[in-house]
């Protein structure tokens, strides 16, 4: 079930209203909470609602195991080993059975072997890269004692379906969100109205930027060949905001629908467009799945506390699997060492620590001269992994950047995205001045009068039913 659809705007309320009328008993609540999200997976497939039954229930029971293994470190590794094996065997089978087979075929081919080959004919479940981690950390946290097991198959198998951020994020953690459904939720006025300003803040990022991002961006890939440097440029500007106004938009919408049902998540992007080198760039772009990596692959590598040689190794493996995480196809993965190969040198000389404060300049509404030029080179080196990440192979991505450094780049026209690129300077211009507020819309402090506020949300209502891009759905799906 898609967020920006007429079923999801019925299901909603009435999940809510049910939801509060069963508060008063923990067991039936989070039951409750099975029940939708499953109803909500499973309107996009409901063969598949086995995969998550059958993730959940590998992890419970490794949990359980781990428990009663207690004093045998090698019976619990081992519990561990074969969860995560299990759990990866499925992902790996459905996301990347084909790209391996299809790739050892060409390497068989290449060596003159000509051997029959299988591929499977089946489809990518929606969200299994996102459940799959959020299940995962639970039985890792057990094994590595951060969390006790979970005795409550209920309480369990709601944390791993919590359906506002099932199929795209945010990646939960087990010792976050596990325990908010072992107590019992109480309704929050102030909450429920934060929820509902952050995801309407969602809805005009996903409906508003990157369904009418999405619009030009099509039209230039599609006859880019054709185009002058400077509309190949529009079209990766406008890419750049169209996959954060899509992501960081099902986010947005994921947390503040999860905070009407009392239930609160992480935060996945802190304003990642604002950055002032690469570092803060991943400490501020899907912030559930680059710590997930960085606390659960690469410092049991051994992180940045090792030899030089080790640092690259880890920080080179840590990106390749970023990549290869996000799809099945050579252009992830060169994606991954092309952001590693940006990473690393700050890493070696230690300033991937530099900034981690939000761009304020001293208290001042303007950045300086030099964080401008740091924050729009940091822009432009991820701009340029956009590109390779949208393209559909190395050679597309390679001819595409080819064409776009020419002479043309100065031949400013705007054939395309005119509109959309008016679109994208006004979600700047507010996430700038709420650049240190939880989303764009968190105004209740700033903004005292009522009238204004709700102003405000009809003016954004509007501008979301009557300008919105054709709609289509969000890009994490595919991942």
């Amino acid at each position: 079930m898609l967020f920006n659809s007429i079923e999801f705007i019925i299901f909603l309320p009435v999940v809510f209203t049910l939801y509060w009328l069963a508060n008063k008993n923990i067991k039936w609540q989070n039951f409750f909470v099975i029940i939708v999200s499953y109803i909500f997976y499973g309107w996009w497939d409901i063969r598949f609602l086995s995969l998550i039954i059958l993730t959940s229930s590998f992890c419970f029971i490794s949990g359980l195991l781990i428990e009663q293994a207690a004093g045998n470190r090698k019976k619990q590794k081992i519990i561990n080993a074969i969860n995560i094996l299990l759990n990866i065997g499925i992902l790996g089978t459905f996301k990347y059975f084909n790209f391996f087979s299809a790739n050892l075929k060409t390497v068989l081919h290449t060596l003159g072997f000509e051997p029959d080959w299988i591929t499977l004919d089946i489809l990518l479940p929606v969200g299994i890269s996102f459940y799959t981690l959020q299940a995962l950390s639970y039985s890792i946290d057990v094994y590595q004692k951060k969390i006790s097991a979970c005795h409550d198959p209920v309480a369990f198998f709601a944390f791993v379906s919590f359906f506002p951020q099932l199929v795209a994020g945010p990646i939960e953690r087990a010792t976050n969100l596990l325990p908010q459904f072992y107590k019992r939720r109480t309704f929050d006025y102030h909450k429920a109205i934060d929820g509902c300003q952050q995801m309407l803040w969602g809805f005009f990022k996903k409906m508003i930027i990157a369904d009418n991002c999405a619009v030009a961006v099509n039209e230039i890939w599609s006859s880019y060949q054709y185009q002058s440097s400077f509309t190949l440029l529009l079209g990766a500007i406008l890419f750049t905001f169209q996959i954060y106004g899509d992501f960081s938009g099902y986010s947005d919408i994921a947390i503040g629908c999860s905070r009407l049902f009392g239930i609160d998540l992480m935060k996945n992007f802190n304003y990642p467009y604002f950055s002032r080198d690469i570092s803060e760039f991943w400490r501020r772009w899907h912030i559930s799945l680059s710590t997930w990596f960085r606390d659960y692959v690469y410092v049991p590598l051994g992180g940045s506390r090792c030899k030089k040689a080790k640092v690259i190794r880890n920080t080179f493996i840590i990106f390749i699997i970023s990549g290869l995480w996000h799809g099945a196809n050579w252009t992830f993965i060169v994606w991954g060492i092309y952001h590693a190969c940006l990473f690393i040198p700050l890493l070696l000389l230690k300033r991937n620590r530099r900034y981690t404060q939000t761009i304020v300049a001293e208290g001042k509404f303007l950045p300086s001269l030099k964080e401008a030029v740091q924050v729009l080179t940091t822009c432009f080196f991820v701009l340029i992994g956009w590109i390779i990440f949208r393209a559909d192979n190395i050679g597309e991505a390679a001819d595409y950047l080819s064409r776009l450094f020419s002479s043309s780049l100065l031949d400013i026209s705007f054939p395309h995205g005119k509109r959309a690129l008016i679109y994208c300077l006004f979600l700047l211009a507010i996430e700038w001045i709420q650049r240190e507020k939880e989303h764009g819309l968190q105004i209740n402090k700033e903004i005292k009068s009522p009238v204004v506020r709700w102003s405000i949300y009809y003016i954004l209502i509007f501008i979301i039913v009557f300008l919105q891009g054709t709609p289509a759905d969000f890009i994490y799906f595919q991942f």
